[in-house]
């Protein structure tokens, strides 16, 4: 795991086993803040010995950007800290966490020290202030990743702990891509210094602007290009010949894991994109297509096979959704 310390009293946490995924240690007057926590059990108490070092008074306040493992497991190792997220949040760790915490004992035993810890300070709205010695911390609810997705934006140093909402390669298999758009834009829209993304390396202030722009054209691109394959009635394998270089970003990213968020990607906005397709689309498509006489004989035909396959991954396995 990497530490890289931002100013004073801010460290920042890159794990080297998950996709790059962050946390973030804010110190005020002795307390920390804690933003998200890990997904693997050692990675979360290296993070919970270096507080330990440098928070006398401890970890106070856990910040949840979204319920998803890679935010939420190493929590269990802070067991005095409050711990704050949208309701949404809440709602969705209490049902379907622990069926998902089995699963991931299953397939990694090292997770069987694991304890949810669903959050105790919930908001609903657009925004949640918390307010310390010298530290203004604004909570906001930036959904698109997921529906409770949120970003934390320290005010007195202009720093946007992101979350899921700006990450290397945006990712919408639980969520919304309109959704996500917005709030990428309205990151950008900020005044800040730099910004910690949920998964990948900081982007500092002169990369901000041309960053989340190249993120957006990926969003916009990789719409576009599934809804014409379903448009013209293309078939679900059809969408993995979309490749990510083709919707504006790079491959190498993320330690080579962009490869499978991406096929994630258009598979699941195929399937959405086909579910929302008014029934008997494809069959107009083809009849506007047919010549006004058709030749004698038997006209041979092709049926295209569809694949109910789905796209897996560690990424993926892991998700609590």
């Amino acid at each position: 795991m990497h530490v890289e310390r931002a100013s004073d009293d801010i460290y920042i946490f890159t794990s080297d086993r998950y996709a790059q995924v962050t946390a973030s240690l804010i110190i005020s007057n002795g307390t920390g803040v804690l933003i998200d926590t890990m997904l693997y059990p050692s990675e979360a108490a290296r993070i919970a010995l270096h507080a330990r070092q440098h928070c006398p008074n401890g970890v106070r306040y856990i910040i949840y950007t979204g319920h998803e493992a890679d935010h939420t497991y190493g929590a269990f190792l802070f067991p005095r800290a409050e711990i704050i997220a949208h309701e949404r949040a809440r709602e969705i760790i209490l049902e379907k966490g622990p069926p998902a915490l089995v699963r991931a004992r299953e397939s990694l035993p090292e997770m069987g020290p694991v304890m949810l810890r669903p959050p105790t300070i919930t908001f609903s709205g657009g925004s949640f202030m918390l307010r310390l010695p010298g530290k203004t911390l604004e909570i906001m609810h930036m959904p698109g990743h997921t529906a409770d997705g949120c970003s934390v934006l320290l005010h007195e140093e202009r720093i946007l702990f992101a979350g899921d909402a700006v990450m290397a390669l945006p990712t919408v298999v639980n969520g919304d891509a309109m959704q996500l758009k917005a709030s990428i834009e309205r990151a950008a829209a900020m005044s800040l210094e730099y910004i910690v993304q949920g998964h990948g390396e900081l982007i500092l202030r002169g990369e901000i602007k041309d960053t989340l722009k190249r993120q957006v054209g990926y969003l916009d691109n990789l719409m576009q290009k599934v809804q014409r394959v379903v448009d013209t009635g293309g078939a679900r394998d059809d969408v993995r010949a979309i490749t990510i270089e083709s919707c504006g970003l790079s491959r190498v990213l993320l330690n080579g894991t962009v490869g499978q968020l991406h096929t994630s990607n258009v598979l699941s906005l195929y399937d959405r994109y086909a579910q929302e397709r008014p029934a008997g689309a494809f069959a107009a498509i083809e009849d506007e297509a047919e010549p006004a006489v058709k030749p004698s004989g038997r006209a041979a035909t092709k049926a295209k096979k569809t694949t109910t396959s789905t796209a897996t991954s560690r990424w993926t396995s892991l998700r609590m959704i």
